[in-house]
């Protein structure tokens, strides 16, 4: 069993007696030999002040260091002074939020979060979600109403802070909240490494089906990986693990990028990490990169609310128009006339300051050539759907049709596929990705780099078979061997 400590500025002021741990100062636990080689101990810091360089914030700092467990953690604390990631919280939580507060009359109102409880067990929900996206032992959350609730402000709270009344709920709260999170997993004696695969069961669009899900288990322990499937609930688990790979849609405004975020900063091994999240799922940003390394792409043009016209000029009718963000071949329209240009322009530019407008080259199907650390992995066709110019058509009735999917082998692909692959791949980073090409005559265009791309039992496998799956947990125990021996 971990150790427990819980760290103060000055344990004689200390007003709480928390059963089953040890009490110490934040002078100690930085100083005391006997404290820093504890192994995998948890570290509640309960310091009055976290702010940078000061004292409580180098308990979390060393903590981490020492490869504890800090509650808060650096990657919460910063998180604690972000307001962007308030917005975003509160949009990812808002039904909870909504249904949790809709009964009150004022337009302000304060949550006291001790341990992932609230004093008021109708609360108690609500708080636990907040306590597993800010993980810090004493929090408050101030909202405010104006056509619905919002989080205006969360702060982490100091001791002296907490009215005598809510005292032994506190320790009530802590001891109920060591219980749970002194539960133990699974026996990994046999395993080196730990990962989670990071999924939302119920998004029919993730990266992988189920069956695929268990071929990347199945692999991991063949592998000397423990993995387990986690989903969105699970954020405040991220760092019991050493890696995290993540089979679900990504999108920087989507709790995956809050994920690898955390996953990142608390030093573990990440596919996809967030700097792939960030600049795979913004096509702007793609289409500026591929055109700055002279990397082959269709004809494009990105299109603001003063340049529309002139790019039926240069590109030529039909052209194909994208939002920034767009996926799974949503978002992706084409545009026959100067009309249907104009009006596709116009409600895209509503939502986005930019979007992209780009040659229409027809093929009978795509290339997509997985890469993995900078190296060719697997390589399919993905023909387009029936009667139909994309991959994916999606039919009135919400329904899609899907074009066929045939899995090559890699010395079956022509070799400047591969190159302009690996060429596109190597401007994101280190990890797993999707490059979609087409052939056009002598012409090899990249169309699209995807941070997560999919990989489907009975599809991107049917020519590799298991050694696919076998590859990826390749690549991470080669990444986690790295980082133990470098100590990155």
């Amino acid at each position: 069993m971990r150790q427990t400590l819980v760290v103060v500025e000055n344990p004689a002021n200390w007003p709480l007696d928390i059963p089953d741990v040890e009490l110490v100062s934040a002078r100690q636990y930085l100083s005391d030999v006997r404290l820093s080689r504890l192994p995998r101990a948890r570290v509640f810091n309960l310091c009055r002040s976290y702010s940078y360089q000061r004292i409580g914030y180098y308990v979390s700092l060393l903590a981490e260091a020492r490869g504890h467990r800090a509650i808060p953690s650096v990657t919460t604390i910063q998180d604690l002074k972000s307001p962007s990631i308030f917005r975003s919280i509160s949009d990812d939580i808002d039904e909870q939020i909504q249904s949790s507060l809709r009964s009150l009359h004022s337009d302000t109102f304060v949550l006291s979060i001790y341990f992932g409880r609230n004093m008021a067990k109708r609360y108690d929900r609500l708080s636990w979600k907040l306590f597993q996206l800010f993980e810090a032992p004493l929090l408050r959350v101030r909202f405010r109403r104006t056509d619905e609730w919002h989080v205006q402000d969360i702060s982490a709270v100091a001791v002296s802070e907490i009215p005598q009344d809510h005292r032994p709920f506190i320790i009530e709260a802590a001891g109920s909240y060591l219980k749970r999170d002194r539960t133990p997993r699974r026996s990994r004696r046999s395993y080196r490494w730990n990962m989670a695969i990071l999924r939302d069961s119920t998004n029919t669009q993730s990266a992988s089906n189920e069956k695929a899900i268990r071929k990347f288990v199945a692999a991991a322990h063949r592998h000397g990986i423990d993995a387990e499937v986690i989903g969105r609930d699970d954020y405040i688990r991220v760092n019991e693990f050493d890696a995290l790979f993540i089979r679900d849609t990504t999108n920087v405004n989507h709790y995956t990028y809050r994920f690898a975020r955390k996953a990142a900063a608390e030093g573990l091994e990440v596919i996809d990490d967030p700097g792939s999240i960030l600049r795979c799922t913004n096509k702007v940003y793609l289409a500026e990169l591929l055109e700055r390394h002279k990397i082959p792409t269709p004809k494009t043009v990105v299109v603001n609310r003063h340049n529309g016209a002139a790019a039926s000029e240069y590109l030529g009718l039909p052209c194909i128009v994208k939002q920034p963000d767009s996926s799974f071949s949503q978002g992706v329209i084409r545009a026959d006339t100067n009309d249907e240009l104009s009006k596709l322009v116009d409600r895209m530019l509503e939502t986005s300051e930019l979007v992209i407008a780009q040659e229409f080259v027809p093929t009978a199907f795509d290339w997509r050539i997985g890469v993995l650390g900078g190296k060719p992995l697997y390589a399919c066709r993905y023909f387009m759907a029936s009667g139909h110019w994309q991959i994916i058509r999606h039919l009135s009735d919400g329904r899609t049709r899907v074009g066929k999917v045939e899995a090559v082998p890699l010395d079956e692909v022509p070799a400047l596929v591969l190159k302009r692959a690996t060429q596109a791949a190597s401007l994101i980073g280190n990890g797993l990705y999707g490059v979609d090409l087409k052939q056009s005559g002598r012409r090899v265009l990249v169309m699209e780099i995807n941070d997560n791309p999919s990989i489907d039992s009975g599809f991107e496998d049917a020519y590799l078979k298991e050694e696919l799956y076998d590859r990826v947990m390749e690549h991470f125990t080669r990444r986690l061997e790295t980082k133990w021996k470098t100590g990155t």
